[in-house]
């Protein structure tokens, strides 16, 4: 058996670029989830919102959507990336997030609240694509699959990182602090303008190839048709099941928690340390997607990954959440739902086997941000549901059905398992 091919200092170092930035962008992203209960209870009032618990779950579906209305405006890095470069626009939406999230801090109302969500969502969204991307084409071939494994682990290191200092900075400090941490990514931005070239495939590739053309209509048209609608729709199902879990999640636990008598302070830490385990689960989801992908192919690891995100969501929100004690349950159901939540590492590892170089970056981004506008929909159906029905666990439950969507849907997408990452 031959060795694998060594990696280069620029790849190492793109790849450690890559994963902080995705690191950062998850630590970012998790953070409104973590703080969403304390912050809509001190800025419902001054917005002349009662803080009720169904106004919290209600308007912090609202602003939920619209962050993934900002991702999904996210798509209009793709083709910036195509024709400047992967490292530079990767850097650009690092610095947008960073900037927004730590604006949020400065936050009067839930309208501003909502507005710098919205801003933080469209940069948050575009560091995905672009790292993605980057890491497909940077790599040697034998390398890259593991690469996109290893890269997705970073998104939810970051959900252990926010929840390490929402133990300790937010339970001290408040939600405001927690946005001001959201800042740190501003470092990682400048590294990258600095220390990471662009891939060698690009730079030959787009030398090669016209710039001027739309390469939004090349992806809607022709080969790429049916699988960039495809893609969409599974982007859609996984998006609207595992962010309406995540970021419920850490409400779900503090008010289970507050349901055995546990005070604020308390609760925040067990919400916090239910998010590392959901973290660790993630992780361990990520590392198990490339060895199954390989054996076994994309569609059918997809399917597997799809089939346990929907049997954990419904037994998490489903189930647990309606438990007379059912803290302990809802958490030991939540590593699980984190395990299946890696089912994102599948499209690091699949998108940009789909697409040639001149519009990778176009595609991966239109379909992750894309699908997020659906996601937005469905969250506000989610918040009118929750606000209707008075209670949290009901609504996301019914989000499993998404999953099925997106089971129905697979069979008709391309497999691309044995193929080499197209010129």
């Amino acid at each position: 058996m031959t060795g694998r091919t060594k990696l280069s200092r620029s790849q190492i170092t793109g790849f450690w670029a890559a994963w902080s930035g995705w690191t950062l962008d998850g630590m970012d992203s998790v953070i409104y989830a973590l703080v969403l209960s304390p912050a809509l209870t001190e800025l419902l009032p001054k917005s002349g919102i009662r803080a009720t618990p169904a106004n919290v779950g209600y308007i912090g579906s609202v602003l939920f959507a619209l962050f993934l209305v900002g991702w999904g405006l996210s798509l209009l890095w793709g083709p910036i990336a195509d024709r400047f470069g992967r490292a530079r626009v990767l850097a650009a939406t690092i610095f947008v997030y960073a900037i927004f999230t730590g604006a949020a801090a400065l936050s009067q109302n839930v309208w501003q609240l909502g507005l710098f969500r919205l801003l933080a969502g469209i940069g948050i969204g575009g560091e995905w694509a672009l790292a993605g991307t980057y890491v497909a084409e940077a790599w040697p071939e034998d390398r890259r699959k593991m690469g996109a494994g290893y890269l997705q682990t970073g998104y939810y290191a970051g959900f252990f990182l926010a929840s390490a200092l929402n133990y300790t900075v937010g339970a001290h400090y408040g939600w405001r602090a927690m946005f001001w941490c959201g800042l740190t990514p501003i470092v990682v931005a400048f590294l990258v303008l600095r220390r990471v070239n662009e891939p060698e495939r690009w730079e030959r590739i787009v030398s090669a190839r016209t710039s001027g053309r739309n390469r939004f209509a090349v992806i809607l048209s022709g080969p790429y048709r049916r699988r960039t609608a495809v893609n969409t729709v599974l982007l859609a199902a996984a998006i609207c099941g595992l962010w309406a879990g995540a970021v419920y999640a850490p409400t779900a636990m503090i008010t289970l928690a507050k349901k055995v008598g546990m005070a604020q302070a308390q609760a925040v830490h067990v919400s916090s340390l239910g998010m590392g385990l959901l973290s660790l689960g993630t992780i361990l989801g990520c590392l198990a997607v490339p060895p199954l992908a390989e054996n076994f192919g994309r569609k059918p690891t997809l399917a597997f990954y799809f089939l346990g995100m929907g049997a954990t969501i419904l037994l998490s929100f489903g189930w647990a959440f309606y438990l007379p004690n059912g803290l302990a349950p809802f958490i030991t159901v939540l590593f699980f739902l984190g395990f299946f939540g890696g089912n994102f590492a599948i499209f690091s590892l699949w998108l940009p086997e789909q697409y040639d170089t001149s519009v990778r970056a176009t595609a991966f981004a239109f379909t992750t941000s894309f699908g997020r506008f659906i996601a937005a929909g469905v969250n506000f159906v989610i918040a009118a549901m929750v606000g209707r029905m008075g209670t949290l666990g009901r609504p996301v439950a019914i989000t499993a059905i998404g999953f099925a969507i997106g089971l129905l849907v697979l069979p008709v997408g391309l497999e691309t398992r044995g193929k080499n990452l197209p010129d």
